[in-house]
């Protein structure tokens, strides 16, 4: 086409017009490159700026997808990407979206739902890939409600039909700790608080599957548990700098949120630690707390197998098929577990541990107190009607029930009314 424009991949003036579909196209004769796609304008002056319109928009290819759905496509795609996911995730997670949204339920919702839903394919596909990404990651990047995205996921997976793996507990310790602002020196983190993230990360999932092992995690959201595992790994490698500091001053070093019942899982870990370090010869005679038991961490998880096991039981039965095997040696039930107990764990005389306490999970030992409504309060007066049924339950004796039947017969022949039955 004489002036009429340029290739732009090598620059040739040789653009010849090829019709395709009814729509005249611009082709490079020198490279083959198609220069314009569906050019819908005829006019010289649009065709000589190469002004294109795309096939999909001048066929009408969307037009059965509303707005709202291809806005929907878009936002997953740029989520995918935000999180710099495999190109297969994006695909997958567009699939979903699309058999979600032909739901007449999803299709109908509300905008705010129709938003969550992003995030909800999202991480379904990277717990299907066992990638390691959370809720609380989600609604971050999505300024979205948790409750509501909980739910809304809950609903797609039992909408769709799909087996999504629960996250496992490691890669979410470490996908979750590495986001802490504690691994290099900052105007906001003084020197002393700087810690190597090798040896925090792997005590930290040593107090977490010592937390999984005592019921801490069954059940909860692991957030909170990893928090307070973090906080107190942190505090146990520079114990003489840090026990001062508080577990908000923490998250707000790390810049992390501070969960809410993070502070609870915090005393129920210090409460594991402190039944551990009972059972240690040389920690009894230091009457540790909750405070100086973080000094200790590192040799009570160095034992923890075995200091678990000696200070919980999984029930009676152990316990008194012990005490029974112990009386059937001669030995009395207090003397004989001081013995055992003195002799396996090479204690003072006459210095004996505390007795194994049950391993159950936290709503067992401290189950909630349920209030039950009061009940409603009847006032009888004395005057109320009472049924000729309702009579007929206090008579005991053959002549009050044959007083009875004159009664009625008698109010049947002066009323006229015959007796109900």
């Amino acid at each position: 086409m004489p002036g009429g424009g340029r290739c732009p991949d090598c620059g040739s003036t040789e653009l010849v017009e090829d019709s395709h579909y009814s729509q005249s196209q611009l082709v490079c004769s020198d490279c083959g490159c198609v220069v314009t796609e569906g050019v819908l304008t005829t006019t010289f002056s649009d065709e000589g700026n190469l002004r294109e319109v795309t096939y999909s928009r001048s066929t009408g290819e969307n037009e059965q997808v509303s707005r709202s759905q291809q806005r929907g496509l878009r936002r997953v795609r740029d989520l995918c990407r935000v999180l710099q996911l495999p190109s297969t995730f994006e695909d997958t997670a567009v699939a979903y979206y699309q058999q979600a949204y032909r739901h007449p339920g999803i299709r109908a919702a509300r905008l705010q739902k129709k938003e969550v839903l992003v995030g909800c394919c999202v991480l379904i596909t990277c717990r299907q890939h066992n990638w390691p990404l959370t809720m609380g990651t989600i609604c971050a990047l999505l300024y979205a409600d948790l409750d509501v995205f909980s739910g809304t996921y809950m609903q797609i997976v039992k909408l769709l039909g799909l087996d999504v793996p629960s996250l496992c507990l490691a890669d979410l310790v470490k996908t979750y700790c590495s986001s802490f602002k504690l691994f290099q020196a900052s105007p906001s983190v003084p020197a002393k608080y700087v810690e190597d993230k090798e040896k925090m990360l792997s005590r930290t999932l040593q107090l977490v599957e010592l937390a999984d092992e005592t019921w801490l995690v069954t059940g909860r959201h692991p957030l909170p548990v990893i928090t307070a595992a973090t906080f107190l790994a942190w505090q146990s490698l520079q114990p003489s700098e840090r026990l001062r500091c508080s577990l908000a001053r923490f998250c707000k070093l790390a810049n992390v949120d501070l969960p809410c019942p993070a502070s609870s899982r915090l005393q129920e870990l210090l409460a594991v630690l402190l039944r551990m370090a009972e059972q240690l010869a040389w920690l009894q005679v230091l009457r540790l707390d909750k405070r100086s038991v973080v000094k200790h961490i590192g040799d009570l998880l160095q034992h923890r197998h075995t200091l678990v096991r000696k200070a919980f039981r999984d029930g009676t039965a152990e316990l008194d098929g012990e005490g029974k095997e112990l009386q059937g040696q001669g030995l009395g039930p207090g003397r004989g577990e001081a013995e055992a107990a003195s002799s396996s764990l090479d204690l003072p005389e006459g210095k004996r541990p505390a007795s194994p306490a049950l391993l159950l999970p936290p709503c067992m030992l401290k189950p909630r107190k349920r209030i039950c409504p009061p009940p409603p309060i009847s006032t009888v007066t004395g005057d109320e009607d009472i049924s000729d049924s309702e009579i007929e339950q206090y008579l005991r004796t053959p002549q009050e029930m044959r007083d009875f039947q004159k009664a009625q017969a008698a109010r049947q022949a002066a009323t006229g009314v015959p007796n109900p039955p």
